[in-house]
């Protein structure tokens, strides 16, 4: 909470990379960095404040794969609020395929790119 009595907008951002993370997980992010030195990082993010969040409430947050190139890929979130009924901000995330080792952007591989489709959008 902050001064004005609503959550803070830091938090949502929080929430967004909760999401992502559980996301990398599904992706199998963990082992391909850890055999290949290439893993995501986060190039630029956005939110969109559509209404205040106040205690008490209890938020459901949901991340999607939009879409898929061959060096990045951009993932969109959303907050929904309980209390609200309502989704109460949505935002996105680019994110780079990165080379720990050499320090620079890489390739996403053929067979990664096509679980991050599967896991795209279920509207």
């Amino acid at each position: 909470m902050d001064a004005f009595g609503h959550v803070n907008n830091v938090a949502y951002f929080r929430y967004f990379e909760t999401a992502r993370i559980a996301l990398f997980e599904k992706a199998d992010f963990a082992d391909r960095e850890a055999a290949s030195g290439i893993g995501p990082i986060l190039a630029a993010t956005d939110c969109r404040f559509r209404i205040p969040l106040t205690y008490p409430d209890t938020v459901t947050v949901a991340s999607w794969i939009e879409e898929v190139q061959e060096e990045q890929f951009t993932m969109g979130h959303a907050v929904f609020s309980h209390a609200h009924g309502r989704v109460a901000a949505e935002g996105f995330g680019r994110i780079v395929a990165y080379d720990y080792g050499r320090r620079c952007k890489s390739r996403l591989d053929t067979e990664l790119r096509q679980r991050l489709l599967k896991l795209g959008r279920a509207d």
